[in-house]
């Protein structure tokens, strides 16, 4: 590795970046920020607004936004794409009869001009309820594969236990240092 690209990436490392979390009501948004967070999960309580934690992965600042996914509140998501280093989408593996909704949710935000690159990690939630479709099965819920326009996966997870929550986190970490040394 050349001195001018170590230096980019001690740059990246001391930066902050601006994660959102996204996904309709009852996804389990709040419930990954706080598993993420270390906190207790046991109580979580619906999001009417907005929670933010700063984290620190990876000699990483992340200033991750949770914002709440109710149908009313959803229109107020555009208010906070600016500066948008990587996108989490939270799905509800469980609820097959909310795919189409969410889908149509996740097709107008990948359409937003502030979030044009930016990557998204899916983060199929509840894997470990019975009912769970699997990652498999959303991503072509989702139609994931058509996204050409972008870094994306999906990862099964369960943000009760904090299962999968590691290695999703370990992706967008990855995809937002190689973004940000390219541009540098």
């Amino acid at each position: 590795m050349g001195l001018l690209a170590l230096l980019k990436k001690l740059n990246r490392a001391d930066k902050e970046s601006r994660i959102l979390v996204l996904g309709l009501d009852n996804s389990g948004k709040t419930t990954v920020l706080k598993q993420l967070g270390g906190e207790d999960v046991s109580r979580v309580t619906p999001t009417q607004g907005f929670n933010v934690k700063s984290l620190t992965k990876s000699s990483m600042q992340l200033n991750v936004w949770d914002i709440g996914g109710q149908k009313t509140i959803r229109p107020y998501w555009r208010n906070y794409l600016d500066h948008t280093d990587a996108l989490i989408y939270v799905i509800d593996s469980s609820d097959q009869k909310r795919m189409h909704e969410t889908s149509a949710e996740l097709d107008l935000l990948l359409d937003e001009d502030k979030l044009k690159g930016v990557p998204l990690l899916v983060l199929a939630n509840k894997q470990d309820l019975l009912n769970s479709i699997s990652p498999e099965e959303i991503s072509n819920e989702l139609k994931l594969k058509s996204i050409c326009n972008r870094p994306w996966t999906i990862r099964p997870c369960s943000a009760r236990d904090g299962e999968g929550l590691t290695d999703g986190m370990e992706w967008v970490i990855t995809q937002i240092n190689e973004k940000g040394m390219g541009g540098l």
